[in-house]
């Protein structure tokens, strides 16, 4: 969506105009402080890395230099190439921290900072650090600097903490915050735990060379999901917090240079990286929040490019119903049955807990400038606070519903590949009829799969 040039090439265009800035005297001799004008913080180390790519790109002969720091790396070396200058800093907040705390960075020059992905810096739990650097450092306060907040979706707690670090502030939505871009065509296909590997075996061979990146939930999901792949024949690279940095930057590169055209990955790789050409997004796991789900499948259809992206979708997934409905429907993309029904089920439950005290439902994504106390007052619309934590239906709700639908004329009725009832043979066996059958890796698919509807 280019959001990173949309800050470097203003800060740097300020940085060239103002020129350079004296730093403190040193203390005790320490001549090696650096004292960098802008400061980005991101999530994790492989968007930092891909923040301070782009910043060497904007700066190329310039007189201004960029450096990068994260954890998980020798930072022997980091202060080595830190020694060297840092007009630009882009760092993770810890070890950031770290690095204050060793006297070896200093902000008290600082004009620009920007928190990249902020939510998801918050997220991963860094609110401490990012205040200890914020508010409790020498860096200027907030009418002394320019200080910019950005991310894909903006829930209310973290409009509220911009409070804090926003000066005379101008929020901007471009767009729906929280929405899903037109490029990208989504499907969600109800299946089984059980069904899983079978399902992804049947859509990997759809498109074999196709940049696929491939979403689990959990670290152990990721690498057994690789080995299982691997044991299929399939060039597969799986990326995680357990992996080295190394080992996440060489999965990456062998992602994007389509050596290993299928990456399993954990939400890790979901926020913020810039991967072109991924053509599918699948998420073998649907995460709990919806909000994680935008930034998953906007791995695809970036820069005006098309995508697909397809969800598997079961019985533990209800309590985003209602959301995934929505990011649906906003996108004018097709809604199964199924899902209408679900989301019906789960408003009536919502509707019950607020009429007996159980809560409300968590807000939607309108873009909404919650930080403005007169907003606030003049409407109370909008989303609500934090909900009953119960997932939404009973046992023989949804599910059921999605059995009643597909039994009777609508099984086998159409050359929807996803209509059937999965648990009693239908869809999935329609999608081997329609995919050849056989051994997988055989298998010639029906050009028009995609676009076929009931």
């Amino acid at each position: 969506s280019g959001k990173t040039a949309a800050f470097l090439l203003p800060i740097l265009h300020m940085i060239f105009e103002e020129g350079p800035v004296r730093s403190p005297q040193a203390k005790f001799g320490n001549n090696r402080k650096q004292y960098p004008l802008c400061l980005v913080m991101a999530p994790t180390r492989e968007l930092a890395s891909q923040i301070y790519d782009e910043a060497r790109k904007f700066s190329y002969r310039s007189m201004v230099r960029s450096c990068v720091v994260y954890g998980g790396a020798d930072i022997g070396f980091q202060t080595r190439d830190l020694d060297k200058g840092a007009h630009l800093l882009v760092a993770t907040p810890g070890r950031l921290n770290d690095l204050i705390q060793r006297g070896r960075v200093g902000l008290a020059n600082v004009r620009y900072l920007v928190l990249d992905e902020a939510d998801r810096m918050l997220d991963m739990g860094f609110e401490p650090q990012i205040r200890e650097i914020v508010e409790r450092s020498d860096m200027p306060t907030t009418g002394q600097r320019l200080t910019l907040m950005f991310s894909a979706t903006f829930p209310k707690q973290i409009q509220e903490l911009a409070r804090d670090f926003l000066h005379d502030y101008v929020f901007l939505a471009i767009g729906r915050v929280g929405s899903t871009s037109q490029n990208i065509t989504q499907k969600i296909v109800w299946v089984e735990e059980a069904e899983k590997r079978s399902f992804l075996l049947d859509l990997l061979n759809i498109q074999s060379d196709a940049l696929t990146l491939v979403f689990v939930e959990t670290k152990r999901g990721a690498d057994m999901l690789e080995e299982f792949l691997c044991n299929h024949q399939y060039s597969v690279n799986s990326i995680h917090g357990d992996r080295s940095q190394a080992q996440r930057e060489e999965a990456l590169k062998s992602f994007k240079n389509a050596r290993t055209p299928i990456l399993v990955a954990t939400s890790v790789a979901a926020r913020g990286l810039d991967i072109p050409n991924v053509k599918h997004v699948i998420n073998f796991d649907l995460p709990s929040d919806i909000d994680e789900y935008v930034h998953r499948i906007g791995r695809t259809g970036r820069a005006g490019m098309l995508g697909q992206a397809t969800s598997f979708f079961n019985e533990k997934n209800r309590n985003i119903a209602v959301d995934l409905l929505d990011i649906l429907s906003e996108s004018h993309q097709e809604v199964p049955e199924w899902l209408e029904g679900l989301s019906k089920e789960a408003k009536k439950d919502n509707f019950s807990r607020r009429n007996y005290g159980g809560g409300r439902r968590a807000g939607g994504f309108g873009a909404r400038d919650y930080r403005n106390p007169t907003q606030l007052r003049g409407n109370r619309g909008g989303g609500g606070g934090g909900g009953g934590g119960n997932r939404a239906g009973s046992s023989t709700g949804g599910y059921n519903n999605h059995q009643q639908q597909w039994d009777g004329s609508n099984s086998g009725a159409s050359g929807n590949m996803w209509s059937g009832d999965h648990s009693t043979g239908g869809g999935y066996d329609r999608f081997q009829q329609q995919t050849g059958g056989g051994n997988a890796n055989s298998r010639q698919p029906d050009q028009s799969w995609w676009d076929s509807t009931s």
